[in-house]
């Protein structure tokens, strides 16, 4: 028997697992590389940041994921990515050096801060499970220590928060923390006033959710002013510092909490005898079959991939239905061993919820909102999420939500510090 070749895949978010799940493993030999050794679902982060769902719930591991079904003999490896090395053929991580005879550059995206690099020792982010859980920590904590602060004025600025971007990550967060002021805070938190609870959303362009249809836009700026959030268009923020949100026409704003929602860019991998194949927002140039420009047998697909097409002219819109697209085209190319059918991407739809009953949908040219369109919503998340459990455990958190506003999830759990871990090779 010939032996097979080598697939290297770099990333098990959509776009990994998709071309994980459709390459044929007679043929090739399949490793992924991820620093989590599980794949989680990243549109509802913001769920676990209000203490909606608990992390597990939509975390599944990989190991298991490759016992079985569609993923099955595949070879995992934990390990974040630290260097790309296209003439030797290799991959390194923190923990070793990998060989590939094909690579699948499928790592994802990672917030995007406009050259700001500095916000990132001060803002909370949206990009992980990790980051999720540790917003949902500050949010408790600042709960918790307003419920026994002394002053009105000392509670306005332990619980005043800024959600900087208005896209959809931006209003879904800012409509879980309306929730809690709303709902949560009057029942839990007695010792509060709704009105020393302060949620400011601000975006820079002209509209919320930019981009779906105008009315979608228009209806989740009147469903989030429901929830008592106070959204300012056309506000780009300028600097953040000692707790000063500094707006570019010079106004200023105290916030406690700015939860960062503004942008995204590609992870950042150092890249040895690339050539000049990065595009905008740390980006690899790939062709209408995902082939990286001047690389043999390399290949980028997801959030990583810059496709530029007359439809898409800046590339595709970085989103799940993508990703899971372009990994399943570029598996199915490998397997005939033709790239004969460009990609072309279907767009499915966009939708968006801010909070119980209340959400927007775009599909093709039909537009719905309100309680069918969350219930849309949250029938579409439930089929995504990976494994029985995790779909069963979701749906009965919602349905406690929805029936009682409470949850038995707000649990402040401080991280304890790990003890010197030298022995795995960390530096």
């Amino acid at each position: 028997m010939p032996e097979k070749e080598r697939i290297l895949v770099i990333g098990g978010g959509f776009a990994g697992l998709g071309f994980i799940k459709h390459i044929d493993k007679k043929r090739f030999d399949v490793t992924l590389v991820d620093r989590n050794n599980f794949h989680s679902f990243p549109p509802l982060f913001y769920q676990i940041a209000s203490s909606g769902i608990e992390p597990g719930s939509i975390c599944f591991p990989f190991r298991r994921e490759i016992r079985k079904g569609k993923a099955k003999g595949i070879d995992f490896r934990l390990g974040e990515v630290k260097s790309i090395n296209y003439e030797e053929r290799t991959i390194t991580t923190q923990y070793e050096t990998i060989g590939f005879d094909k690579l699948v550059i499928a790592a994802g995206s990672t917030n995007n801060f406009f050259g700001n690099q500095e916000l990132i020792k001060y803002v909370y982010t949206l990009k992980s499970t990790a980051q999720a859980m540790r917003m949902r920590d500050e949010i408790l904590d600042r709960l918790e220590r307003a419920s026994i602060a002394r002053t009105s004025d000392e509670r306005r600025r332990l619980l005043s928060f800024v959600v900087i971007g208005g896209g959809p990550a931006g209003v879904e967060i800012a409509g879980a923390l309306g929730e809690l002021k709303r709902f949560i805070v009057p029942r839990e938190y007695p010792s509060i006033s709704q009105d020393e609870v302060n949620i400011v959303l601000l975006e820079g362009s002209g509209s919320l959710l930019g981009a779906m249809s105008e009315k979608s836009q228009e209806e989740a700026l009147k469903y989030l002013g429901r929830l008592m959030v106070d959204v300012r268009l056309n506000s780009l923020m300028e600097a953040y510092s000692e707790n000063i949100v500094t707006l570019s026409d010079g106004a200023e704003i105290y916030s406690g909490m700015v939860i960062w929602t503004a942008g995204v860019s590609g992870q950042p991998i150092e890249m040895e005898k690339a050539g000049d194949i990065m595009g905008h927002g740390y980006r690899v140039k790939v062709d209408q079959y995902n082939r990286v420009e001047g690389q043999r047998d390399v290949f980028a697909i997801g959030d990583m991939s810059l496709m530029v097409t007359s439809g898409y002219p800046k590339g595709h819109p970085q989103l799940a239905q993508v990703a899971i697209q372009q990994g399943r085209h570029l598996a199915m190319q490998l397997n005939s061993g033709r790239f004969d059918h460009p990609f072309v991407y279907k767009d499915k739809g966009t939708m968006a919820t801010v909070g119980r009953d209340m959400a927007v949908a775009d599909i093709g040219k039909v537009h719905f909102s309100g309680f069918v369109a969350w219930l849309v919503w949250m029938f579409i998340h439930l089929l995504s999420i990976l494994g029985m459990r995790n779909k069963i455990s979701v749906l009965i958190d919602w349905i406690w939500a929805y029936f009682s506003y409470g949850t038995s999830l707000r649990l402040l759990l401080h991280s304890s510090r790990w003890p010197l871990r030298s022995r795995w090779g960390e530096r």
